[in-house]
């Protein structure tokens, strides 16, 4: 069954990648195209690069700092991997939903607790799109002139992503804040659970979830009282996001683009991820693209847009793609075979 899916999940990314490659390129004139982004100075590229994993890693941080405030002993060179696997997941998979389960598969070899390491993943992810719409929402309230007009055409967009994250954040923030509500989530499927095992095993199982929503519950308080933990967070998450939407400012001005300051570009790069974070779609494939061409167009021209998008997208989201899957592999040899050896 879970080959099955794997497999299903691999044809749905590779028709997906097809179709952006047909929306990007048709009526292009692709030696046109790529003449431009020869002519690029590509040493800004290798700073985006370095953006990309600086971005990666950040959460790797992140994961280590909120363990360590469990009291939980863990390695910052595993977390690094973790970070790795849950991105390529993430980006491979319909509204990045594949990432945390693969994460604590990983987390739960080096023995950490599964109940704790869910508690930090959904903090993590929560921040993660709570930056999101914090840039939105001071968009919108603000609307200063220049970005308003760059953002006019896909608003409809923006709209849909700002109302989906906040229905998700929502839903997360009870999870971790009302432990109660998450036990009998939890334990309602466990009922349903008991129908089709054994009583035998399911007492044993019964005891261990028991506990688990217990210590749950503790972590949970130990986070609501110390708010100084979740602000270092979003702080941390605040960098990293600027992180990866600096790259489109670096692949601007690596096409001599200078005319748009970089915090302007990193807000609509910022609008742009909140518009396609919570699609089906893998990694926003064939949406990002559209939306980028629709906001850049004003600020590259007709003759660039193609180009720095071409660039931008294969930085952020391709090499992204490229370097977690080689980490990903690692990750499974040092952490998985290594604990089998």
């Amino acid at each position: 069954m879970k080959k099955k899916k794997t497999l299903l999940n691999c044809i749905f990314v590779l028709i997906c990648f097809v179709l952006t490659l047909h929306y990007v390129f048709k009526d292009q004139n692709l030696t046109q195209v790529f003449g431009y982004v020869r002519q690029a100075r590509s040493g800004y590229w290798l700073a985006g690069v370095a953006l990309v994993i600086a971005f990666i890693l950040s959460e790797s941080v992140i994961i280590w700092y909120m363990m360590r405030s469990l009291k939980q002993t863990v390695r910052l060179d595993h977390c690094f991997l973790y970070s790795f696997v849950g991105f390529f997941f993430s980006l491979v998979t319909p509204s990045a939903t594949g990432g945390q389960p693969v994460q604590i598969l990983f987390m739960k070899k080096d023995k950490l607790p599964i109940h704790l390491s869910t508690l930090v993943l959904l903090i993590v992810t929560i921040t993660y799109k709570l930056v999101l719409v914090i840039i939105g929402a001071l968009v919108l309230i603000i609307r200063p002139a220049q970005i308003m007009n760059f953002l006019r055409p896909a608003m409809a967009w923006i709209w849909l992503g700002i109302f989906l994250n906040v229905i998700c954040i929502s839903a997360m923030l009870a999870l971790v804040f009302c432990p109660q509500m998450a036990k009998r989530l939890v334990m309602g499927c466990f009922r349903l659970l008991k129908r089709f095992v054994s009583e035998r095993k399911i007492a044993v199982l019964e005891r261990k979830l028991e506990r688990s929503m217990e210590s749950y519950g503790k972590a949970s308080m130990y986070f609501a009282a110390n708010k100084r933990v979740i602000f270092n967070v979003l702080a941390i998450t605040f960098l990293q996001r600027i992180f990866l939407f600096s790259i489109t400012y670096l692949v601007l001005l690596s096409f001599g683009v200078r005319h748009i300051s970089m915090l302007e570009i990193v807000i609509l790069q910022a609008m742009i991820s909140m518009a396609v974070d919570m699609l089906p779609l893998p990694g926003g494939m064939g949406i990002s693209e559209h939306l980028f061409q629709m906001i850049f167009l004003p600020v590259c021209g007709v003759v660039l847009t193609m180009p720095a998008m071409i660039v931008s997208r294969g930085i952020s989201f391709y090499t992204q793609l490229l370097i977690s899957a080689v980490f990903t592999a690692a990750a499974y040899f040092i952490i998985f075979r290594g604990k089998e050896e």
